[in-house]
């Protein structure tokens, strides 16, 4: 993942352990007032959002501690790497497609990054300008041509 990306998770943990904690448990104590505990709803969704909190905190924590920090400076600008800026054209069809491969936390679709690890950045990563990529979709093989990569 980029620093970026790894600097947001550090940001949203530290939020999670302070912030967002205190509120919760400012949310259990309020409910706790609300009398018999069997019947609290309050009280349930308090302790469901208490629950949904440490899941998260454990995601994120589990997230930076295994994270690869990849510095786009250091990979080579001639293949497609994490990072890469990649223009690609449909052999059958010749639509014209524009993504940045980025690591599977930061992959987001609707705005042009995709993972390393989906079945286009498998196929394009590694492959040189020029290249024709072969897709394995659950459609069908689809074949690409790099037409350019940039950082």
């Amino acid at each position: 993942m980029s620093q970026a990306r790894f600097d947001e998770l550090q940001a949203e943990l530290n939020y999670l352990k302070t912030t967002r904690s205190d509120e919760v448990a400012e949310q259990i104590k309020v409910a706790r007032g609300f009398g018999d505990l069997s019947e609290n709803s309050e009280y349930d969704e308090a302790k469901n959002e208490q629950g949904k909190l440490y899941s998260r905190i454990a995601e994120v924590e589990n997230i930076l501690l295994h994270a690869v920090i990849v510095e786009e400076s250091d990979l080579p600008s001639d293949v497609v790497s994490i990072g890469s800026k990649v223009t690609i054209t449909a052999v059958d069809g010749g639509k014209t497609f524009v993504f940045k491969v980025v690591g599977s936390q930061e992959a987001d679709f609707p705005n042009g990054a995709i993972s390393e690890e989906s079945p286009v950045g498998k196929a394009l990563m590694g492959a040189q300008a020029g290249q024709t990529v072969v897709v394995e979709a659950p459609r069908g093989a689809m074949r690409y041509t790099i037409d350019k990569i940039e950082r």
